[in-house]
């Protein structure tokens, strides 16, 4: 999959919106079937996202996903069935149980590109995985047998405190996360890079801090996640910023490996008073490699 920065949440039932969208800076836009969107809008919404991805057929800049809503509500089929004639990149999939939902959504984007002759398996998914009670214990399954289809992860904080019962999220005198949302974060975090899929940032609900979101992007970063969702137009560019490498870092990444390579066999080396060793190297490379994508994705 190609490396997605921002994924920036757009109404699916507003045609203003979805324009607007299509000229914002994120990497990827999520065309919204869910939270965003009333049931009584909800045939509105199908038949304005699906339009919307048949009118952008060039999805080379910006990707185009959508946000469906979850599999045990009987929206989702209905959801399903209406977008894949317009061949989106991906299905954001919430309020996941289990890796079996994500299963259970594979083959039914199987039968749909068959009916709409994509190629099978080019739609992804992107699991946000931790909106429901259930989620925070059953992480394990990813690990046992996952479609090839999943290729993001995200967790939610929002969702989830309603399914604990939880009345906020945060401290109240830290603002820190309390502690079952920063288990939800390790554990979203530790299973896609088992796996090897992007961990992606969760939402900053507060999209007028645009000084927070980037500090909160830089923690999301340094943590391991890669890119971040947001949900105003406006933290798009912030959160770009925030996840591309800067010329500092690419510049010591490079220095570290010359180093090493200057100096084959070797297992330490110091370079600027700092003792580096395996990991080092493997950060630098990390790094390049990000940067390589993110300059492919912007080409």
């Amino acid at each position: 999959m190609t490396l997605i920065r921002s994924w920036l949440f757009v109404p699916g039932d507003s045609e203003k919106k979805l324009e607007k969208g299509r000229g914002n800076s994120a990497d990827a836009l999520i065309l919204d079937l869910e939270d965003s969107v009333s049931d009584e809008r909800q045939e509105i919404a199908r038949d304005m996202v699906c339009a919307f991805l048949k009118a952008n057929p060039d999805r080379r800049r910006q990707k185009l996903w959508v946000r469906i809503n979850p599999l045990d509500t009987e929206l989702s089929l209905p959801d399903l069935t209406a977008v894949m004639a317009g061949a989106p990149d991906g299905i954001v999939l919430p309020k996941v149980y289990s890796a079996k939902d994500v299963n259970t959504l594979d083959n039914f984007l199987t039968a749909l590109e068959t009916r709409e002759n994509l190629e099978l398996g080019s739609t992804k998914i992107l699991s946000v995985a931790t909106e429901t009670a259930a989620s925070l214990l059953t992480f394990h399954t990813y690990l046992e047998n996952i479609s090839d289809r999943l290729v993001a992860m995200t967790w939610g904080a929002e969702d989830l405190a309603a399914a604990l019962g939880a009345s906020d999220n945060r401290h109240p005198v830290s603002g820190e996360y309390d502690d079952p949302f920063l288990m939800a974060k390790s554990l979203c975090l530790s299973t896609a890079r088992a796996i090897d899929v992007q961990p992606v940032g969760v939402v900053f609900v507060n999209f007028r801090d645009l000084e927070t979101l980037a500090a909160d992007c830089l923690r999301d970063r340094r943590s391991g996640f890669v890119g971040k969702i947001a949900i105003h137009p406006a933290q798009s560019d912030v959160i770009n910023q925030a996840f591309t490498p800067s010329p500092e870092e690419i510049a010591h990444a490079r220095r570290v490996i010359d180093v090493f390579e200057q100096n084959p066999g070797l297992g330490t080396i110091g370079l600027d008073g700092m003792m580096l060793d395996m990991p080092h190297l493997k950060q630098a490379r990390n790094l390049l490699d990000l940067m390589a994508q993110i300059e492919a994705l912007e080409q």
